[in-house]
């Protein structure tokens, strides 16, 4: 064997024992279900700070960004926006979840949707929202890893027993520990997963030979576009440094002219990757901290500044150099699905044990989020489901049981999907996140909009799940006239549009009881009390929201397409500037700064995640409730 995968089976062992250890040490702390399924609410400042980034950024993030920004050029590099999107969510969301996870005991959002609305129809939406997210997402996973290990060992290992491999890793500690394992083998891995991509921008620049080199090849490139008449937008631009307009009136978004990245689709994506911190998951995250601190330090530090440069940066320079890699003669052809992999291997003669690490930074970003998934939705079974409708006085040690049970069932249920129905696999996981982000009304209810009720939520979030299904890739199987994306509008946001819809029409027709609204007004009131925005900050309120639309509108919206001209003519590589870059790069830098602004502004300035005392969250509650 050469010496590459001897230091990737090195590393990669390696990297597997430190995960099964917290598997162990997991177990062993685990004396009750809460302890399991929520680390007995006792995660720490920085566990959750590195946690949270690592289930936020999956290997979607290492292995398929950089890929769709080589195949659709910077139009795709909008989609780098989710590392700030991504915790925006968590900044309306998170810490209120965690105050109500502390003074109700919620273990699911199961539990505390239906204690919330009443009733058990959102409680089992809520499960089946988990299921439609957990399964394709890890099977997605599943597929990547055995990929990468096939390519890197030289077709030794096999595809499939790549995926078999990897689950039974994550089964073993997943099962075992938990939560709290995840917590601390995820802590590795966003370090791992940041570390990687850093790399393997390094090893693309350090090939094509420089900087200048570099941004002189998509030069070359853009030219040859030109040229030859390819990939052109209807303003006559390379669809490598232009977007292709605002929206366009298209049955659907293949049918698009100069690519489907209008600023309408890239907008509406993020509300896609959005639902990752809107999903189930998160839900229990929050629940699981034992303050309310950490919060802000994830979403304005971690995610927003270290990923966001990075995803901006290196991944960019990753998608592409690719091409200029094969215009150098680097490569003879590239794809999207092995541009990584073909990183990777680059350092195979000159430093093989760079390859072991690279592949376990691989693997750390695929198991990432997979994980986290996988003990919520074991927890949702659980504690929704079975203790709910099967055995209500369901001991401690049954509950570890069956959610250890349900971890090993997704694992097989992901992997099955993943080695039998790959098509089928890749259309259900673009729908996966869309799913999350239709949680969006509902948690935006029961933290924030007190005249939603248990019918329209129920009916927004089945309109809003059928939406996505039938404006989604999943819409070729279906006789519906239109394809996926139509209008260049994400499935995400043609959901949300009908979610939003009938859960308007819903809570006007089919309104609460008046003794349910008494007390959804207390809970309201008791929320605004211990988490609202504090009085002196109020009158800012308007110009926060202003902030954000400002962003949302203009930083990768429909409003985008300034970004193409207003610093040079993307057809001109000569005029381009500063550092060499495209109009629409330095558009997405200076709106990359922006919103971490914003983000600073609404986490730290306006008090949206300040943390707040375990004094003062009792006492309201109280003053309040008892």
């Amino acid at each position: 064997m050469d010496a590459k995968i001897y230091w990737l089976l090195a590393f990669v062992g390696l990297y597997w024992f430190y995960c099964i250890f917290w598997g162990i040490k997991g177990a062993i702390t685990s004396k009750t279900s809460e302890d399991y399924f929520v680390a007995g609410r006792s995660i720490g400042t920085w566990v959750f700070v590195l946690a949270a980034t690592a289930t936020s950024f999956s290997g979607w993030t290492f292995v398929g960004h950089p890929g769709k920004i080589l195949t659709d050029g910077l139009p795709y590099a909008f989609a780098s926006f989710y590392a700030l999107t991504i915790p925006f969510t968590g900044v309306l969301f998170l810490r209120r979840q965690w105050v109500l996870g502390r003074v109700y005991n919620y273990v699911t959002p199961g539990e505390m949707y239906s204690d919330y609305y009443g009733g058990n129809s959102m409680r089992v939406l809520t499960v089946l929202v988990a299921f439609l997210f957990s399964v394709p997402y890890l099977g997605i996973q599943l597929r990547a890893s055995g990929a990468l290990f096939n390519v890197l060992t030289d077709g030794l290992i096999s595809t499939n027993l790549g995926m078999i491999l990897l689950s039974t890793v994550v089964v073993i500690y997943v099962a075992s520990g938990g939560l709290r394992s995840v917590a601390y083998v995820d802590c590795a891995q966003a370090i791992l997963l940041a570390l990687g991509i850093i790399v393997l921008g390094v090893i693309t620049i350090k090939w094509i030979g420089g900087w200048n080199l570099f941004t002189e090849g998509i030069g070359v490139l853009v030219k040859n576009d030109l040229i030859n008449g390819n990939r052109l937008t209807l303003q006559g631009f390379s669809n490598r440094v232009a977007m292709p307009g605002s929206i366009q009136i298209v049955s659907s978004g293949s049918n698009a002219v100069g690519g489907v990245w209008t600023g309408m689709m890239c907008m509406t994506y993020m509300f896609a990757l959005m639902g990752i911190q809107s999903s189930p998951a998160f839900s229990m995250w929050a629940y699981a901290n034992k303050t309310s601190e950490p919060f802000r330090w994830q979403q304005v530090v971690a995610s927003s500044i270290v990923i966001g440069i990075i995803l901006f940066t290196f991944t960019i320079i990753q998608g592409m150099g690719a091409d200029v890699l094969v215009l150098n003669g680097i490569f003879e052809t590239i794809s999207d699905s092995n541009l990584v992999p073909k990183l990777i291997n680059l350092m195979s003669e000159s430093a093989p044990w760079l390859v072991g690490l690279l592949a376990v930074c691989a693997l750390a970003a695929m198991q990432s989020t997979g994980s986290a998934y996988m003990s919520t939705f074991s927890a949702m079974i659980t504690r929704d489901i079975y203790k709910n409708y099967i055995d209500e006085e369901v001991t401690e040690d049954t509950q570890k049981f069956i959610g250890r049970l349900f971890v090993v069932v997704v694992a097989v249920a992901a992997l099955v999907v993943a080695i039998v129905s790959t098509d089928a696999l890749v259309m259900l996981g673009g729908l996966a996140v869309a799913y999350g982000f239709q949680m969006y009304p509902a948690l935006f209810g029961t933290l924030y909009c007190k005249w939603i009720s248990k019918t329209g939520v129920t009916m927004g979030l089945i309109a809003g799940l059928l939406a996505v299904t039938l404006t989604d890739k999943m819409s070729s199987i279906f006789p519906v006239p239109w394809g996926a994306y139509p209008l260049t509008i994400h499935s995400a946001g043609w959901g949300i549009f009908f979610n939003i819809i009938f859960a308007g029409f819903g809570s006007y027709f089919f309104p609460d009881s008046d003794q349910k609204k008494l007390e959804k007004e207390k809970r309201h009131a008791f929320l605004s009390k211990v988490a609202g925005v504090p009085d002196t900050k109020k009158k800012l309120v308007p110009l926060a929201y202003g902030l954000v639309l400002f962003w949302f509108l203009f930083g990768f919206g429909p409003f985008a397409m300034i970004g193409n001209t207003l610093f040079s003519d993307p057809n001109i590589p000569a005029t381009w500037a500063p550092f060499n870059l495209p109009s629409i790069w330095i558009w997405q830098l200076v709106f990359l700064f922006f919103g971490i602004f914003v983000m600073w502004f609404l986490a730290f300035y306006m008090g949206f995640s300040q943390p707040i005392s375990s004094k003062k969250l009792e006492d309201t509650f109280n003053n309040y409730f008892k």
